[in-house]
């Protein structure tokens, strides 16, 4: 597979952002949703901030209380045995390692603008910030879907009560609509096609089972874009694969001549993330034709190897031009890359699961 990372990579740093609070510090700004809108390519990037702290005896968590309408800091003495703080992501109640009961991070959603689509200016204030009490530990991996004139952006909502993935819509990147959240808990990684299939709406998105089964892609189908039901497992973990720890949507699904194109995210059960893809029957996306074999896209750039959370390549986003599939893609938990790849190349490379 022939990829081009532009020689600008990473296009967008956490050095690149101010923060929104002067009290806070930027660690990421990354797995951003993409859209054309007019003459810019709009990157809509999750940015997490931090609180800054002087003292290494204090750790601190930043939580949306929606009764105030305010952030509030949470501070906690790291030798507190009630807690754990062996990662400095999250904070743990001790003897429950399964469940975070803070996270040291507030993420929200921030505009970068290109003409180019290699060198971005970023806005300098949030695009949406946390507004209620599903979004009190932030918002995350957001993808943008446009329909007619209307760009759906749906993301992670993070909460005490879990993980579940919500829906505005802009028709401008200035006025939003709120439409609540479309999945709930666990569930994130959700991607809407683009246009209806035989007069329904289909999304991809992953579950998190617990008591069965496993981090894997389903698909289910709405009337009308808030209502989603007839889910079905549409691809699952393979064992001894580059993808056999967890996958999940990457970019929004692309229409071709052979079928729906996606570009997804897989995991290796030691957490090394790369992009592969997969082509679904245009007439019916539940049904699975072909799937790659190997990565398209793996980490190999020392952008790429080294960050935050290392050995991450991960699209939220990716825009066609003829032949050329420009994927944009969050770089170790840190910053934004873009490298582009054949669109051709892409489907020839895929292994048909459909009997001859």
């Amino acid at each position: 597979m022939n990829v081009y990372r532009y020689e600008e990579n990473p296009l967008v740093t956490p050095g690149d952002v101010k923060p929104h609070r002067d009290d806070f510090e930027v660690i990421g700004a990354f797995n951003a949703g993409i859209a054309q809108y007019k003459d810019e390519v709009i990157m809509l990037l999750r940015v997490a901030e931090r609180p800054l702290s002087d003292d290494p005896a204090v750790v601190k968590a930043p939580v949306f209380n929606t009764e105030k309408n305010e952030l509030e800091i949470l501070e906690f003495d790291p030798s507190d045995g009630h807690y754990d703080f062996d990662d400095p992501r999250t904070i743990r109640k001790s003897g429950d390692l399964s469940r975070f009961a803070y996270l040291t991070s507030l993420s929200y959603l921030r505009i970068a603008r290109s003409k180019d689509g290699r060198n971005f200016t970023i806005d300098p204030e949030p695009f949406y910030y946390p507004t209620n009490e599903l979004e009190s530990f932030g918002i995350e991996d957001p993808r943008i879907t446009q329909i007619g004139d209307t760009y759906y952006i749906y993301f992670s909502a993070v909460s005490p009560v879990g993980v579940g993935e919500s829906m505005i819509s802009t028709k401008d990147f200035q006025s939003i609509e709120h439409h609540g959240m479309i999945f709930a808990p666990e569930n994130k990684d959700v991607l809407i096609f683009p246009e209806k299939v035989n007069g329904k709406y289909y999304a991809l998105h992953r579950p998190v089972p617990k008591s069965t089964g496993a981090p894997e892609i389903w698909i289910g189908e709405s009337p009308d874009l808030l209502h989603w039901g007839n889910h079905k497992y549409l691809l699952g973990l393979r064992d001894g694969m580059w993808d056999d720890g967890r996958i999940g949507g990457g970019a929004v699904p692309i229409k071709t001549d052979k079928g729906w194109l996606e570009l997804y995210h897989g995991a290796s059960k030691d957490n090394r993330y790369c992009m592969g893809a997969v082509l679904l029957d245009l007439n019916d996306p539940t049904k699975v034709i072909a799937r790659s074999e190997t990565p398209i896209l793996e980490p190999e750039a020392d952008y790429e190897v080294n960050g935050f959370f290392g050995n991450v390549v991960f699209s939220c986003g990716a825009l066609v031009d003829g032949d050329t599939v420009r994927m944009y893609y969050g770089v170790s938990d840190t910053s934004m890359a873009c490298a582009e790849l054949s669109l051709n190349e892409i489907l020839e490379s895929l292994v048909s699961l459909v009997e001859a």
